[in-house]
């Protein structure tokens, strides 16, 4: 039996677009085949951040709570530095695009400085990024942790331009360690096979105790209200709620506790920012790799600028996926 098969192009190949389909090189082809599978994984982590977020809506964090810090700077100042560090970014992509631009007009002093450039953003960001975990991790203003898990939270109301608002009180502030030569245990102090987690700076009885001494200190629950605001609990509800379901106070955030709400929030925190980081890191490499070669002239005796282009397609990539990852986690 004869079989007819169906053919295109002009030399009758079923393929005919020759070693650059759709006008791009195989080099370029793969680099779009990666980033669109690195797209899917970044929106499957997205897509879970969104469900645990709106599963938990009353506990969440308030992003304007929580990313209030800049280096060198004592206070609250929400979203800057963050700000800041996505404007670096986007920058650092407007200097990658002169770079190819440079590159197809094979100027090799301009692909030099704009490499040059878009290394050192993606520097600082990598870096600004690396201190925020820092101060997330350490925290300021320390809570307790009840007995169901919940974060219990401390601060007292003042009047700021007519109007009353919640300020938050470090537990420092008030409290006062009765028993400053706690000891940890250590393997050279007892058991070789047992450790102890690192003690809290207090106790439950020294927060209690100095939240006894000033009546102006309240307790503030993780759990929002109907206008979106953290719950705050009269003078005795406080007291009672530290004396009876305190278990453990906690600093900053971390795995396992979260000062600032719902620990889950943490993990998603630490795991999406955590991989988008390893991404800015990959491509300060490749950019690093890249800027040695154009200052060789590597590039020049090919005749070709292409690898800039691809390597300028990763970082757009990486751009584009912190655009999202800024408004799930600080804007939304």
């Amino acid at each position: 039996m004869d079989t007819t098969v169906a053919t295109t192009g002009k030399e009758g190949k079923l393929w005919g677009g020759g070693n650059e389909p759709l006008k791009a090189s195989y080099g370029k082809m793969m680099m779009w085949f990666f980033i669109v599978s690195d797209a899917l994984t970044f929106s499957g982590f997205l897509a879970a951040y969104g469900f645990s977020r709106f599963k938990f809506i009353d506990s969440w964090p308030i992003a304007d709570e929580v990313f209030t810090h800049v280096p060198f700077f004592h206070g609250s100042y929400p979203m800057i530095y963050v700000a800041f560090m996505t404007f670096i970014l986007i920058m650092s992509s407007v200097t990658m695009v002169l770079a190819v631009d440079a590159g197809h007009h094979m100027n090799k002093n301009k692909v030099t400085w704009y490499m040059f450039l878009t290394v050192i953003g993606g520097i600082i960001f990598i870096g600004s990024q690396a201190w925020e975990w820092n101060t997330f991790i350490k925290g300021e203003y320390g809570a307790v942790q009840t007995k169901g898990g919940n974060i219990l939270q401390f601060g007292q109301y003042e009047t700021v331009d007519g109007k009353e608002t919640f300020k938050r009180v470090a537990i420092a502030d008030f409290a006062k360690a009765t028993n400053p030569d706690r000891v940890l245990h250590e393997r050279k102090n007892g058991l070789w096979y047992v450790t102890e987690a690192p003690l809290p700076e207090f106790t439950i009885e020294e927060v209690l105790t100095g939240l006894k001494a000033n009546p102006e200190v309240l307790v503030r629950t993780q759990m929002l209200t109907e206008e979106g605001h953290k719950t705050v609990l009269s003078r005795e509800e406080s007291l009672q709620q530290i004396a009876e379901n305190g278990k453990l106070v906690v600093h900053g955030a971390n795995l396992k506790v979260n000062e600032y709400g719902a620990p889950i929030f943490a993990d998603f925190f630490f795991f999406i920012t955590g991989f988008h980081g390893f991404h800015v890191f990959t491509g300060i490499l490749l950019n690093i790799i890249v800027f040695f070669n154009v200052l060789l002239g590597t590039y020049e005796r090919r005749g070709s600028y292409e690898m800039v282009e691809k390597v300028g397609l990763y970082w757009h990539f990486v751009d584009l996926v912190w655009v999202f990852v800024f408004t799930f986690f600080y804007l939304v």
